[in-house]
């Protein structure tokens, strides 16, 4: 049963739809003001439950599409070889392009979900991404094939706008469930193409690769189709217009008042802090390389489990039939998270939200994240083939599984905790690592594999599960020594310096913000586009200057951002 991680109700301070009209202060320019506040009550935060754990089960198929696309490309790559007289090698070529622009084509679009809303930016991209399978499935020549994948990869939203959308309809204290459903929409997605691939490849011609990706697509944008908008700015911008048509021609909505923030300023800050952060906060740079690894990992194993399957006379089919295990290892860590987040979110609820530190969040992966390198040792030798039983790589193949999942959803956790109103950009530098390295491996995977002399096979796998080692190890000094780190980082300082002018536990934060800083003694600070909004208190309330235009915006001292 899916947690409903309802809202605190509100009832008392929510406003009515319209009488509070009349009780609002007018601006000097003599228009009405709508907050998030006043329309509270219809936004994302208070939907019924199962509308919104509705929604997020439509943005899981989303995001198992999307990834499906990267990896069911794999088994395409031998036929593509056979009909355009190419190496497998150079066939690899389309899927490390769609992966390598796929990690770009993420950050691109995120500014756009938050000025346009999340629907009309998932439509399209959805779109363009089933529009680019079409030329894929026809094409006279590779040269196309390259071409299309790079402009799919490109299209594809991601990330970007599926964790934005849980932090449209959660607040930061209760997302986590949610959080943890949407990382195994991601990771399952890799896993879930080749258990199928094999058959397709063994029964269909490389066309339909292309075909069923678009199948897959078309029902999925379909699906969308009917979700509703979640993004809050959105929201309140719809109801300021209904209220001026119902006779309210006087409000507006704070972003109307202030007008478009997608400036080109805010566009290049949006596009460059996630790897601004990648390249200067250690916390990102090394638990992003090791989400990175982790997840380059399975495009590694869809090169790799070719060869070492066929030991034990495996077909293709039989071969993505060996991507179970790490399927159900995805699910078993998934499971292993619940009871953590339930008991982390009953002592903030009872202590406060400063009652555990961020690095409290990388404690689950302390037991899990060592699974890796164990998983790939253990995978190693007993990839010598038969006498072995071939169910021994495959149990150990579960525990890297295992891993993935709890290195994705620890350290996207972590960041979100720990920068706060960066968090976007944080765990944007993660979602560019994972994407841009398992591109990387396809070009590494198959000669890795096969051209090390003596046990290439053994060998290969060494060698990864002692790289596994080396990123393991940052995990236990960020969590020891985390504190420290982030101290000297300016981005966590300046969170922190927002916790000491509004007193302990004033700061909440959100998976994939909309870059605003919900403090919980009262306030917010707006960050869009890098330009700060000061927030002073006037008798006992928030005076909000949104970026020197003289916007007020009257807010309660209330335990949450109303």
């Amino acid at each position: 049963m899916l947690p409903s991680s309802s809202p605190t109700p509100r009832s008392s301070s929510a406003p009515s739809p319209e009488p509070f009209v009349s009780e609002k202060e007018k601006r000097q320019d003599g228009r009405i003001e709508l907050t998030e506040r006043d329309v509270y009550h219809k936004l994302g935060f208070c939907w019924p439950w199962y509308k919104r754990w509705g929604i997020l089960s439509v943005i899981f198929a989303v995001q198992v599409s999307m990834n499906l696309n990267a990896s069911l490309y794999a088994n395409a790559a031998p036929l593509l070889s056979d009909h355009f007289s190419i190496s497998e090698q150079a066939a690899r070529v389309g899927q490390a392009i769609f992966l390598i622009c796929y990690a770009f084509g993420c950050e691109l679009w995120a500014p756009w979900s938050e000025e346009f809303g999340r629907w009309p930016i998932l439509q399209l991209s959805l779109f363009l991404v089933n529009i680019w399978q079409i030329p894929c499935a026809l094409a006279p020549n590779f040269g196309t094939i390259v071409v299309c994948r790079a402009l799919g990869g490109l299209s594809s939203a991601g990330g970007s706008v599926t964790l934005g959308m849980v932090a449209d309809m959660w607040e930061p204290d209760v997302q986590q469930y949610a959080v943890a459903f949407i990382v195994l929409s991601s990771v399952g997605g890799s896993a879930v193409a080749p258990i199928f691939g094999g058959f397709v490849q063994e029964n269909l011609s490389w066309h339909w690769n292309f075909y069923i990706q678009l199948i897959a697509g078309a029902v999925v944008q379909f699906a969308h189709f009917f979700v509703p908008e979640t993004r809050t700015a959105v929201l309140v911008t719809r109801e300021a217009r209904r209220l001026r048509a119902s006779g309210h021609p006087n409000v507006y909505s704070t972003a109307e008042i202030n007008g478009s923030a997608l400036t080109p300023k805010h566009i290049i800050t949006t596009w460059l802090r996630p790897f601004e952060m990648f390249l200067r906060e250690p916390i990102v740079l090394w638990l992003s390389l090791l989400s990175g690894f982790s997840d380059a990992l399975i495009f590694t194993f869809l090169e790799s489990y070719g060869p070492v399957f066929k030991q034990w006379n495996f077909t293709p089919g039989t071969t993505g039939l060996a991507f179970l295990p790490i399927m159900i290892g995805y699910f078993l860590a998934w499971g292993s998270f619940i009871p953590w987040i339930r008991r982390d979110m009953k002592i903030r609820k009872e202590r406060g939200e400063d009652a555990l530190s961020p690095e409290r969040r990388l404690w689950w992966l302390l037991f899990t994240a060592p699974l890796e390198p164990i998983g790939l040792f253990g995978f190693a030798w007993t990839s010598l083939g038969p006498p072995i039983p071939w169910i021994a790589p495959l149990l150990f193949s579960s525990l890297i599984g295992i891993a993935n999942y709890s290195i994705y959803m620890a350290t996207i956790d972590y960041m979100v905790a720990a920068y706060g109103p960066y968090s976007a950009s944080a765990t944007g530098g993660n979602g560019f690592s994972r994407d841009f390295l398992a591109g990387i491996a396809a070009f590494y995977a198959t000669p890795m594999y096969t051209n090390i002399p003596g046990r290439p096979l053994e060998y290969a796998s060494t060698i990864l599960g002692c790289i596994g080692v080396l990123v393991v190890i940052p995990i236990y000094i960020f969590y020891w020594k985390g504190p420290e780190i982030r101290m000297r980082s300016k981005f966590a300082m300046t969170l922190e310096s927002e916790r000491k002018r509004f007193g302990k536990g004033a700061v909440g934060v959100v998976a994939g913000g909309d870059g605003v800083l919900r403090e919980e003694g009262g306030g917010e600070k707006d960050l869009k586009g890098g330009e700060e909004v000061r927030v002073e208190r006037v008798g006992g309330e928030e005076k909000n200057l949104k970026e020197g235009r003289g916007s007020e915006e009257r807010v309660e001292n209330v335990g949450r951002r109303v």
